[in-house]
């Protein structure tokens, strides 16, 4: 989701668009320039931002289903395909997660059924067709409602239908093990796709590299949450690490990062508190553009949240995830920094977790 744009923000859920919907609008528009020049590819543009709009209303079914439910929706990417509406954490219930997945299709079914009464039927088989400018623009837009409703349906992640499948297997299996065996239908039903592209049409490429890519990234993510259940922070964060003062400058870090294995270096006060982290891209970056004399106060991230030894990991997990941050800083009880909890110390967890599924975690 690093393509995307954010365009506003709707009762607290952020609203991005993934620049292949700009990729779509410049299809369609000059598709239909082609068949009837700009008067044509005016009516394009409309239909584009019509399709756009039912796409948002899709993502908020979920956003207000799963608010139903106590989960916020941080925010909302819009793809040609679809979109994604990234929650805060799992529903508690696969019967919560079933109904939150199933209400994005239920708005574009309703959507297209009000579209059919309006024209007083179904539409031409052309309507099918989104490029072709022959047909007129409500038409195409109900059948592109029944589109997306169907096409989100697949059993694969980063769909709905994935995540009905998920929700239904959970009931009988539990999270973790219903989210793998649905990502490996997600991944096969990818290979499909793939395959399909390879004779003649490049979108199905496309579509299968996004439901492969969505598949591993839900497994890897229910996996992380499974094996921080019950584990405290203490027993998974880095002790032993370099730091810098807020004294410091980047010829100071870049001593650190050769001399270490680190990637984070937390910046540290005389009290021991925590002011910020610089990454080892950011310290690149800075020392390339920048220079060597630079202050790492100017360069670090200073959003980095601390939390208490004594929480439960998957907070540290969900505080990374949501606003995508190289650490977690640990505090001891007078405040003082004691440990850092990483993406890659975490990674590694896993890894040992699945080596000895059938033992707790030491610390």
């Amino acid at each position: 989701m690093g393509w995307s744009i954010p365009i506003g923000t709707i009762k607290g859920t952020v609203v991005r668009i993934h620049i292949t919907f700009l990729l779509l609008l410049l299809w369609i528009g000059s598709a239909h320039y082609t068949q009837g020049g700009w008067a044509a590819a005016t009516e394009g543009v409309v239909f584009i931002a019509l399709l756009f709009l039912c796409v948002l209303l899709h993502e908020f079914g979920h956003v207000l289903t799963a608010r139903r439910y106590g989960i916020r929706t941080p925010d909302i990417t819009l793809l040609p395909i679809g979109g994604v509406a990234r929650l805060e954490r799992l529903p508690e219930k696969p019967s919560q997660e079933l109904l939150v997945a199933l209400a994005g299709p239920a708005v574009n079914v309703v959507i297209a059924a009000l579209l059919y009464l309006a024209l007083g039927g179904f539409p031409s088989s052309a309507s099918a067709e989104p490029q072709n400018a022959g047909v007129g623009v409500l038409e195409r837009l109900a059948s592109a409602n029944l589109f997306l409703a169907l096409f989100n349906l697949i059993p694969a992640f980063p769909m709905d239908g994935g995540r009905v499948l998920r929700a239904i297997l959970a009931s009988r299996l539990g999270y973790g093990r219903g989210t793998q065996l649905a990502a490996t239908v997600g991944q096969a039903v990818a290979f499909a796709l793939g395959l399909l592209g390879l004779f003649g049409n490049p979108l199905l490429l496309f579509i299968a590299l996004f439901v492969y890519l969505g598949a591993a990234s839900e497994s890897h993510a229910v996996q992380m949450r499974e094996v921080s259940r019950g584990v405290i922070v203490s027993d998974a964060m880095i002790t032993h690490f370099e730091s810098l003062s807020p004294a410091s400058v980047l010829e100071d870090a870049v001593r650190c990062l050769l001399q270490t294995t680190q990637h984070e270096f937390p910046v540290v006060d005389g009290s021991g508190r925590l002011r910020g982290v610089l990454t080892r891209d950011d310290m690149i970056r800075a020392l390339r553009d920048r220079g060597p004399a630079t202050p790492v106060l100017e360069v670090m991230r200073a959003d980095i949240p601390v939390i208490d030894r004594r929480r439960n990991l998957e907070e540290a997990l969900r505080l990374m995830q949501e606003n995508r941050l190289p650490a977690v800083g640990v505090n001891d009880n007078d405040g003082r920094l004691v440990g850092l909890v990483t993406p890659e110390n975490v990674g590694e967890m896993m890894m040992v977790h699945a080596a000895r599924p059938d033992r707790r975690m030491a610390s």
